[in-house]
Formats: structure tokens, C-alpha cells, sequence
């Protein structure tokens, strides 16, 4: 089980994995707190119909969105219901109706109940920053660990199902100053002149080439294709060459072609570094 804020972001965020969990004959959930009713349209190359649209009904647009990404993933998919907070007003308030502004046990309680009926052995979800500090990314965290901790509890929510312990608690290790300079590195060599270059070194920046926390590294090199696929079903969202994105996928195979996970709780021995997020699940090694 995969928990997102918005959609969009299980394509830009894990997709890979869970493409390939699918392939092997794994049930992937994937979670989305809200339906990103407060998004902008961001990219600029959409048709003035779907514009339009956009503009008519973001929400419905969103929606239609994600059904396809989910095809494309052969994912399963839920919504938790929560409505898109936006980033926060100046005044640093948010709208009062919005996800991350309700107190925690609103969507703590339907996503305990999610956790119980799925009963995944391994639940996925953002750092205490959000991956980025946008308030439903912040949100997303808080109640995706405290659903792993509170759906194994038979004291907490008892109308919520049978109680299930998860085995395994990771957070996305997707973005890291290491994969920025290993595909960078990789691109000059291939390509001197390709103009992704500055865009990898601008995002380079930002990173400081900090280490990665990452403990364990997923092989998603065959499902490249699959991820940006789901990700260009996204169209409102993201454009199809957007180079934040969208890299060179024969690069990224022999410079970085795994999507990075850090361990953070585990009910069951595992040996570091990981290559599988079931690693020391029985009945998976």
C-alpha cells in the first residue's frame, strides 16, 4: 500500500515499483488523500478543450486522470475523500474544509479501515517533510504512520475492521543528490550537448549532493516506459517533456535504474541494503 496526497503523485512517486509488484502478481493499493481539486492546470501545451475542462471541473479532470495512470499501473485504487488544502495563504492558514487543515483522527480513521480490509504487508509513504513541504504531502505522512501503528492496535477504531500489523514502514527516497549526479554524470558523457543537462544541474543544487538515506534500491529498470506512461496520463499536470521528469530512460538504466526506499520500521529481520521491499517476509525471499 502506497499513501499519496494527490493524484499524479503515485505516477511521479514509486510507479516503477509498482509497476513491477504488479507484473511479479503482487496486489499494489494505491492511496489518494485528496483529489486535487486546488491544482493549477501546470502544463502549458494543453489543448484550449481541455483547458477548458480544466477549468469547468478540476476535480472531475483530476479524476479522469488518475483512472488512466491506474490502468496504465494495473494498480488498485482509493480515494480517501479528503479535499486538496492548496499551499498555505500568506497568513499561513488553509482553507478550513481542506485535508491538512481537519484534525488527524478525521482521515486517520477511513485509512485504518483501508489498512485492515487491503492488510498489505508493506506501506509506503512521505518523510516528515512531505518528500516537499506542501501541506497534503506533510499530512499524507502523519496519517499514513500513524495508520501503520494505529491498524495493529485492537484498542483504536474497533468498527474498523479486524486489526492488522504491517510489516514494513518505508518512506520515498525517490529524489537524491547522488541519482541527481549519477544520471547527470552519465548524460554528459552520452550526450555533452543535450540541453537536460542544465536542468540536472540547477536541480543538482538544491540537493547539496547530500547523501541518500535510502536503504533499500528497487530494480524498475524494464518498467521506465510503464512509469512515465502513467505519469503522462497526468496530462493537466505534467507535460510530456517536462525534464524534471522525463529523462532519458536508456541513461537512467545504466546510471541509476532502481526507485529508492528508506526502511524506517520493520516487524520482521531484513539485512541492509535491501533490494525488495518484502525482504524477510515469509513466504517472499
Amino acid at each position: 500500500m502506497a499513501v499519496h496526497a494527490h493524484p499524479d503523485d503515485e505516477s511521479s512517486k514509486g510507479a516503477g515499483t509498482a509497476a513491477r509488484y504488479v507484473a511479479d502478481g503482487d496486489e499494489v493499493l494505491i492511496v489518494s488523500c485528496t483529489g486535487g481539486e486546488r491544482g493549477d492546470v501546470l502544463n502549458p501545451g494543453l489543448d484550449a478543450d481541455a483547458l477548458a475542462r480544466a477549468a469547468r471541473d478540476m476535480a472531475g479532470l483530476r479524476r479522469r486522470e488518475m483512472a488512466a495512470a491506474q490502468a496504465v499501473l494495473g494498480v488498485q485504487h482509493r480515494w480517501l475523500g479528503y479535499v486538496d488544502s492548496g499551499m498555505a495563504r500568506e497568513d499561513g492558514t488553509l482553507p478550513p474544509d481542506s485535508f491538512a487543515a481537519l484534525p488527524l483522527e478525521f482521515p486517520l480513521a477511513p485509512l485504518v479501515r483501508l489498512v485492515r480490509a487491503f492488510r498489505p504487508h508493506v506501506l509506503v509513504t512521505y518523510d516528515e517533510n512531505g518528500g516537499y513541504p506542501h501541506p497534503d504531502h506533510i499530512r499524507a505522512h502523519q496519517v499514513g504512520v500513524a495508520a501503520y501503528r494505529a491498524a495493529a492496535d485492537p484498542a483504536l477504531f474497533p468498527d474498523a475492521g479486524e486489526p492488522w500489523q504491517v510489516s514494513k514502514l518505508y518512506y520515498d527516497r525517490m529524489f537524491s543528490g547522488e541519482r541527481l549526479r549519477a544520471v547527470h554524470d552519465a548524460l554528459l558523457a552520452a550526450d555533452p550537448s543535450s540541453p537536460m543537462l542544465e536542468r540536472l544541474r540547477e536541480m543538482r543544487s538544491w540537493t547539496d549532493d547530500a547523501p541518500s538515506p535510502a536503504t533499500t534500491r528497487v530494480d524498475v529498470g524494464g518498467y521506465l516506459e510503464t512509469r512515465d506512461a502513467a505519469l503522462r496520463s497526468h496530462a493537466s499536470q505534467v507535460a510530456p517533456d517536462d525534464t524534471f521528469f522525463f529523462w532519458p530512460n536508456d541513461v537512467l538504466r545504466a546510471a541509476w535504474p532502481t526507485e529508492d526506499f528508506q526502511l524506517i520500521d520493520s516487524k520482521v529481520e531484513t539485512q541492509m541494503p535491501e533490494t525488495d521491499l518484502f525482504a524477510g517476509i515469509e513466504g517472499r525471499d
